[in-house]
């Protein structure tokens, strides 16, 4: 990788990107092993891009690196939402008034 080129470094932010958006489906699909593959993915392009780090950034290859932070950043917002909710569901099941509020009737 010490011989990297600016347009080595573009072309991996562009398949991060399209990690980004895929797992941006997958969530919103709530498809798990979708989700799972693209963490891996993402994973394995986070070590192909480690040693990129310090380099100086040309115009286009820095706006590529800004919009995969975005799209990360707005992964990890809906990945806390879905898990906070998962919680919330998880912690009604042992609350009766939560449960009664929540679906409209207690169960049991």
């Amino acid at each position: 990788m010490a011989h990297e080129t600016p347009s080595d470094l573009a072309g991996k932010l562009r398949q991060m990107i399209a990690v980004l958006e895929a797992e941006r489906q997958a969530l919103a699909s709530l498809e798990p092993e979708a989700i799972s593959d693209c963490a891996r993915d993402k994973e394995s392009l986070c070590d192909v891009l480690r040693p990129s780090v310090g380099y100086t950034l040309d115009p286009e290859t820095r706006e590529l690196a800004l919009t995969a932070s975005r799209l990360n950043e707005v992964n990890r917002r809906v990945r806390n939402l879905l898990a906070a909710n998962v919680a919330a569901r998880i912690e009604a099941l042992g609350d009766p008034n939560q449960v009664r509020c929540t679906y409209g009737r207690a169960i049991g």
